[in-house]
């Protein structure tokens, strides 16, 4: 590879620097046990008389990346930090290597085992939030706002998450909202949002090793951006089905009668990819041109009555119908039985009626986030229940504390339900609002990292 630089010694300073680099990356890499369930970080300077330039390394045993960071003073040229983009990506194709001759020597649920600790990981030092609350990290472009309430039916069944730097990647962010139902139905969330997180980024990383795009090669900018969702969507596909199998053998919880939706997405820079199990809903708010804010809804809400889904269930034996209390209110049911009585066509467990239509299958779509886009609001069925998508966008964008958005949207929401559903128990209520734009969304009194609300 040729550099053209005006200062020659920077250049070879530089060269140096890299092959010193890339020695210590490869001790690094050998020198990690697969079994070891620890993740490695380290960091490599250039000689003090030199502008710092640092590479940044963390590394699992199926987890690794590496990116330069440069100093505010370093005085490089548009060849050199091209060059440093073209190393990053071989460094970390050179990661994936190692990880994915390892994990074929030691088998295939290693990977998890390494995702599972850098979730540990991540709670320990607070870049990932299971309550209500705010997440925000120095630096970082994006803000959530979390809040869950318990309704009046008993125990609070819906559960959320947000995961800031998902599995180490500076540019990544993973949020869900779980939704549970049945006997056992707040159990059922909270082990799927405990797995669907290191689940997804194993097959994510699995998925990337696989697939690899050469960064050399000349692709069009919408091919590399399908190339990307395709790798996400796949991953999705392959962690809803084995979450749901998992759940299936897990003795502790009793998942026959109960089972819980999913909604999740992934904004990795500026693609967000969402997915969808269930009946929770996302709704984007984006601005027009005449300076007003817009609801979009990203996600279907995946109820027993839509055409598509009816279909599956009567070819399954499976019925549908609503009950004479319930008007409007459509369920599937058992060819023989008035049992379960979902009101949802997708979810995890509820094994009483897999065989019957329901099914685990996640919609999975994206979005390449603009300028316009100011928000993402994640909600179970309590909220738009009774809430269309322009009164959520809209309580949400007239918050002026970004930190108390999600409180105020479900609060909003418990009010309506007492006003529209009178003599119906509310239903368990929660939401989370993710700001793409932090330096929006930040008061002067908002502090960094994760806030846990009582």
């Amino acid at each position: 590879m040729r550099l053209i630089e005006r200062d020659q010694k920077q250049t070879l300073w530089i060269l140096i620097s890299l092959r010193l680099w890339f020695l210590e990356l490869s001790a690094c890499l050998v020198g990690i046990h697969p079994c070891s369930g620890h993740h490695t970080s380290f960091s490599a300077y250039s000689l003090s008389s030199s502008p710092t330039i640092q590479l940044q390394v963390t590394a699992s045993p199926n987890l690794v990346h590496a990116s330069f960071l440069f100093d505010k003073e370093c005085p490089v040229g548009n060849n050199v930090v091209e060059l440093m983009g073209h190393f990053s990506s071989m460094f970390n194709g050179l990661a994936r290597s190692f990880s994915m001759k390892k994990a074929r020597k030691n088998g295939k649920c290693e990977g998890r085992e390494a995702a599972e600790a850098i979730a540990k990981e991540a709670k320990k030092s607070d870049m990932m939030l299971c309550s209500s609350g705010i997440v925000h990290v120095d630096g970082s472009n994006n803000f959530a706002s979390v809040f869950s309430k318990r309704g009046q039916k008993g125990v609070n069944q819906d559960c959320c998450i947000v995961w800031e730097e998902f599995g180490c990647q500076e540019d990544m962010i993973f949020c869900g909202i779980f939704d549970g139902h049945g006997p056992w139905g707040h159990f059922v969330a909270k082990k799927v949002r405990e797995s669907m997180p290191p689940s997804l980024l194993c097959n994510w990383q699995e998925t990337l090793t696989q697939t690899s795009l050469d960064p050399a090669i000349d692709v069009e900018d919408e091919k590399r951006k399908q190339f990307r969702f395709n790798i996400w969507k796949h991953s999705y596909l392959k962690t809803c089905a084995a979450i749901d199998q998992e759940l299936a053998q897990y003795r502790k919880i009793d998942s026959f009668y109960s089972g819980t939706t999913a909604l999740s997405i992934v904004r990795q820079g500026e693609l967000i990819v969402i997915a969808n199990v269930g009946d929770s809903r996302a709704v984007l708010a984006t601005t027009s041109e005449d300076g007003s804010v817009v609801a979009v809804q990203l996600t279907v809400d995946f109820k027993p009555n839509l055409p598509q889904e009816a279909e599956r269930i009567i070819q399954c034996q499976g019925r549908v119908f609503c009950l004479e209390d319930e008007p409007g209110v459509h369920r599937m049911w058992l060819p023989d039985e008035e049992s379960p009585g979902l009101a949802m066509s997708r979810a995890f467990g509820d094994y009483c009626i897999k065989g019957h239509g329901l099914i685990s299958v996640p919609e999975v779509t994206q979005r390449n986030i603009s300028s316009r886009d100011q928000f993402v609001v994640l909600a179970t069925d309590g909220v738009w229940d009774v809430i269309s998508n322009k009164e959520a966008v809209d309580i949400v964008s007239s918050t002026t504390d970004k930190a108390k958005a999600a409180k105020r949207l479900v609060e909003c929401a418990v009010h309506a339900w007492k006003r529209k559903r009178r003599g119906i128990a509310v239903d368990d209520i929660s939401a989370i609002c993710l700001f793409f734009h932090s330096s929006l969304s930040i008061s002067s009194e908002q502090v960094s990292h994760v806030v846990a609300l009582k």
